[in-house]
């Protein structure tokens, strides 16, 4: 699977923002959180911090903003990354995880019933395909096509159905969606563990997936950020 390659980028500063952005103020803990120069009007965020962009796994952390500061509110976790680490220029089929910053896509995916997420829900059946043929119109899509029969785009992989382990529940990055870039990547989904590496996604094992899916709220405009030390405080 392929990420969207984030352009939405992080940089560290002290003055403050009136768009509403967090940087850090004597007031606010010095943490991760608060050194990111502006997450907009987001009141979620998840970072994701890989050791080097090498790495296959990194810390994640969920952060909730809170009189004007980020505080913790749960992790840090570890989490599985790209078999080839993480890159600020995603191609596809690369097997690494796009660094920068991205929103959630407004649906959530699973092979199991809804788990209580607040967003909306399609439980995954046979025929649901996320395409991965950067020469489709429906590249970076989901897209349903009857059980068994051959998709109208070319496949690198079996349907979402096949995935029994990683896509019992899932969140799909907004990455590479406005606009969708040929060949830029695709699905790049939050999913669980399988133990090993992924193909370009982020994966936690399912009982903290499920805590942080059950814990986003579409309303609180909710940020993910991925990257190692240098990238997140650096861009």
């Amino acid at each position: 699977m392929g990420w969207i390659a984030l352009a939405a980028c992080l940089t560290l500063g002290v003055a403050s923002s009136a768009a509403g952005g967090s940087r850090t103020t004597a007031a606010c803990p010095g943490n991760l959180a608060n050194q990111l120069a502006s997450t907009g009007s987001a009141l979620q965020l998840v970072t994701v911090v890989a050791p080097s962009r090498a790495s296959t796994q990194g810390t994640l952390q969920l952060w909730q903003k809170s009189g004007g500061c980020w505080r913790a509110v749960a992790g840090p976790w570890t989490a599985w990354l790209g078999q080839r680490g993480v890159s600020a220029n995603k191609r596809e089929g690369d097997r690494t995880t796009p660094s920068g910053a991205f929103g959630f896509r407004p649906v959530m995916y699973g092979l199991a019933a809804n788990p209580g997420v607040q967003y909306r829900y399609h439980r995954i059946v046979c025929g649901d395909w996320w395409v991965e043929d950067s020469r489709s119109p429906w590249y970076n899509r989901f897209r349903h096509v009857p059980c068994g029969s051959k998709p109208p785009f070319r496949v690198t992989s079996e349907d979402l159905s096949q995935s029994p382990t990683a896509y019992r529940h899932l969140a799909v990055l907004a990455y590479n969606t406005k606009p969708v870039v040929p060949g830029r990547g695709s699905g790049i989904f939050l999913h669980a563990s399988t133990g090993r590496p992924t193909l370009g996604c982020v994966s936690l094992p399912l009982p903290h997936l499920l805590t942080m899916l059950r814990w986003l709220r579409p309303a609180r405009g909710p940020l993910i950020v991925i990257g190692t030390h240098r990238t997140i405080r650096g861009l």
